[in-house]
């Protein structure tokens, strides 16, 4: 009888290894660049993260790192992710500039719509196109934010307003554009805009609405700058990206929770929030009193035809690499087209 107990009492304990085994618990950290309140953290990676935790189970805790509490400058934060520093960023991917030239298709001037429709076009492009750039990471989503504007000291109601303007731009094309349209580019991560605009670092700045509410700049700068038709002067590109061994060590059932919640639909979140988020940062500057512009169709039309000839050069510096950089800008128009339609 006591034989039996013993054997019962092994199997029993076997078998409640054998249970958490199949329970593992996962602690992901995310790490990214912005305050809490920021548009992506509080209504992209928020809800996200808590979809992931709701469809483990509970399983899968993400715990979030805001504002680079981990260390780093936010062009290291793809670096934090491929060494398995963090397990997962979101991120601006031109920061890097030179490391991901595909994706720069959909950083060219008046390439993009909505934050949405272009972050569905971005996200099947990359599928495409950029694979082998990201093959480092697992990649959650590849996404834009909306339309970008000129947010100035001094309002820019022409082109010629725009002469040796000191002006951030965030990633080597959108500052080779700011170049073609007349002013003086400098790069820097958004992070730093505030404190440079306050210091005169900067005359004024390219983003979208959205981000310049946790950066305070409809009370730095009075003046913004927009542009007639469904095409905004640019957009910038991110990523969300997963440390490739944290990924691969999941069991299977919790690969499958990561990989039902990447993909166009999770690049279609990230674009909606952004353009939820512009609604926001308009409405903040229109309460504010300040100079909101719409640069009526032929004046955009001027600055078309003065930034789209760097399309033609970027395609054949990309055919200079070997890349098809023709058939790229067409298909990165044509897919905005497509999801815009929708």
């Amino acid at each position: 009888m006591r034989k039996v107990l013993l054997l019962a009492a092994a199997a029993a304990t076997s078998l409640g290894f054998a249970a958490g085994a199949l329970a593992q618990e996962v602690t992901l950290k995310l790490h990214q660049m912005l305050p809490p309140q920021a548009t992506i953290p509080a209504h992209a990676l928020t809800p996200w993260a808590e979809k992931v935790a709701a469809d483990s189970g509970g399983r899968i805790k993400v715990e979030k790192y805001d504002t680079m509490a981990l260390g780093g400058k936010p062009p290291e934060l793809y670096d934090q992710a491929k060494d398995g520093v963090v397990d997962i960023i979101w991120t601006v991917i031109g920061y890097t500039p030179g490391r991901f030239p595909a994706t720069e298709a959909f950083e060219l001037p008046f390439m993009m719509t909505t934050g949405e429709a272009t972050s569905k076009a971005f996200h099947e492009y990359c599928e495409k196109y950029c694979q082998d750039e990201f093959k480092d990471v697992k990649v959650i989503a590849w996404h834009t934010h909306g339309p970008g504007l000129v947010h100035s000291k001094n309002p820019v109601n022409s082109l010629e307003d725009m002469k040796g303007l000191k002006i951030r731009g965030g990633t080597r094309v959108v500052n080779q554009m700011l170049e073609k349209l007349g002013a003086t580019p400098i790069g820097m991560p958004v992070p730093q805009v505030s404190e440079a605009l306050t210091k005169g670092v900067l005359d004024a700045t390219t983003i979208p609405w959205e981000v310049t509410v946790p950066l305070k700049v409809p009370e730095l700068v009075k003046n913004h700058t927009g542009f007639s038709g469904t095409h905004g002067l640019y957009t910038a590109t991110f990523v969300v990206a997963m440390n490739k061994a944290a990924y691969d060590k999941l069991p299977d059932d919790l690969k499958k929770v990561i990989d039902d919640n990447s993909g166009i639909e999770t690049a279609a979140l990230f674009g909606r929030a952004m353009d939820n988020g512009d609604k926001v940062g308009a409405g903040i500057a229109e309460k504010l009193g300040n100079n909101i512009i719409t640069l009526d169709e032929a004046e955009t039309q001027r600055w078309k035809d003065t930034a789209t000839p760097l399309i033609d050069a970027w395609a054949a510096e990309m055919e200079g690499k070997g890349l098809p950089g023709k058939q790229m800008v067409q298909d990165a128009l044509a897919l905005v087209d497509k999801y815009t339609a929708m």
